[in-house]
């Protein structure tokens, strides 16, 4: 009996969606859409369809974060690949063929930061292609247009088969006449990016139209090491191995590719103005996120963390208050706030990299106050947690309880600091913090000192494998 298996794609850094999805926490980590994740969704979509646990592909900056968003899933037993350098989807599915190639694997390859409204459909349409999978064809999902989109590419069906037709064409994006033209015929569909086929069979396809990307592949899964929950890749071999998208390197050549239209209420979530279309509105058409207060204001989505955002006689427009940045757009001009990153980017500032909540294995800071020889965290350790035995060569440190217990190492004495207590590690000292009850460790730090970069660590020993 084959078996579906769904390999999430997780790459990806989602620059368009800034100020809340950045470099280290892009948006398939983020609750945009309902109170789970992105990638949790994606991975809820398919439950219920007899299919192994979910295979992920990520970077390793990400890992952690994808381990613990399946652990609250209740998922403990899943491989999550690394990828030490990005490849595009091509040789990321070649190395989850590889990982699950077995006769009766049938790969279902999502991305993880998608939207399907329509989750009971979108099951229906993932059965049919199984069956095709099956067959050994080479299966995609083709979005009905509802609108001249220029910002998707697009597949041209040809003679119709079972539950779908024969692919014709990949098509680029184009421009809006041309849009407009493949929807008056038709027989055009977006591109959706998902993908299902038998796991040998896709091998099959690449080695035949890409053999040194095969090869390196294998060479990378080969010579991959086991750490933890994590699948590291060999980084020479998966640096060598050529980048290309799925489509490119084997869909648009293999004589075997299957489109089955969908309509199932997909979005790409590729912009503010796609998040809007997905949310809940009010009457005014407008979508609020926290504390906001409105006068004569139609069509804005609005996202409030921290503090009270007020409207006053302004439409369609994008409003995100995050503690470290404010960004106010025009709807009609949100694509380009991926230059706003670029520009962060190139003056090296951090605000492009990481929100000022920096999440960590062991739980999470948040930066509250800088300036010139000091720094005021607020850091939060996980129930059970624990942080590596380390050092700094340029700043000394004060720990404040503010609620639960802290077991502090310094030096050679281990001791319990209780809420209202504090205690002091000096400059060079060895120190480790654990929570070692079943409550969340709250701690204000207060570091000084003439140098405060987080590249100021010296792990001895570490439980997360970053020695």
């Amino acid at each position: 009996m084959s078996t579906i298996v769904p390999v999430i794609l997780s790459g990806g850094s989602g620059t368009r969606l800034w100020p809340l999805s950045r470099q280290h926490y892009p948006k398939q980590f983020l609750p945009l859409v309902h109170e789970t994740t992105m990638l949790q969704d994606t991975v809820q979509r398919v439950s219920g369809l007899e299919s192994s646990n979910p295979l992920v592909i990520c970077n390793e900056d990400h890992r952690f974060l994808v381990a613990e968003q399946l652990k609250q899933l209740g998922l403990n037993d899943c491989s999550i690949i690394l990828e030490p350098v990005g490849r595009n989807t091509a040789p990321a599915i070649a190395v989850a063929a590889l990982h699950q190639n077995t006769d009766d694997a049938i790969l279902l390859v999502l991305a993880a930061d998608h939207v399907i409204q329509d989750v009971e459909k979108f099951q229906e349409h993932i059965l049919q292609g199984f069956k095709l999978a099956q067959e050994g064809a080479m299966v995609t999902f083709g979005i009905l247009p509802l609108a001249p989109e220029t910002g998707y590419g697009y597949i041209k069906a040809g003679s119709e088969v079972a539950n779908g037709f024969q692919v014709e064409q990949f098509v680029e994006k184009p421009d809006l006449e041309t849009a407009q033209a493949y929807l008056d015929q038709g027989n055009y569909f977006w591109n959706s990016g998902m993908f299902m086929f038998r796991a040998d069979r896709y091998l099959e396809e690449l080695q035949r139209f890409n053999p040194d990307m095969h090869k390196f592949a294998n060479a990378s899964l080969a010579g991959a090491v086991k750490d933890f929950d994590f699948v590291r890749l060999d980084k020479a071999a998966f640096e060598a191995c050529p980048a290309d998208s799925i489509d490119y390197a084997v869909m648009e050549k293999t004589d075997n590719a299957v489109v089955i239209p969908i309509d199932v209420g997909w979005n790409d979530v590729g912009s503010w103005t796609s998040l809007w279309d997905v949310s809940e509105k009010d009457q005014s058409g407008n979508h609020f996120t926290g504390d906001v207060l409105n006068t004569d204001s139609k069509n804005n989505f609005v996202h409030a963390e921290d503090r009270l955002v007020a409207l006053v006689g302004v439409d369609d427009m994008v409003v995100v208050d995050t503690p470290d940045a404010l960004l106010v757009a025009s709807k009609d001009r949100v694509q380009e706030v991926k230059s706003i990153v670029s520009q962060l980017e190139s003056q090296g500032r951090l605000e492009a990299q990481a929100h000022r909540k920096v999440y960590r294995p062991w739980g999470h800071y948040d930066s509250v106050d800088e300036a010139v020889g000091f720094q005021v965290k607020r850091i939060t350790v996980n129930p059970g947690a624990s942080l590596s035995l380390q050092m700094h060569h340029h700043r000394a440190e004060h720990w404040i309880v503010v609620s639960g217990t802290a077991e502090v190492t310094c030096g050679d004495k281990v001791f319990t600091v209780n809420r209202n207590e504090s205690t002091y590690i000096p400059l060079g000292e060895k120190h480790r913090l654990r929570n070692l009850t079943d409550e969340p460790l709250e701690m204000i730090e207060v570091q000084s000192g003439d140098y405060l970069g987080e590249d100021d660590i010296v792990r001895f020993d570490d439980v997360y494998g970053r020695n």
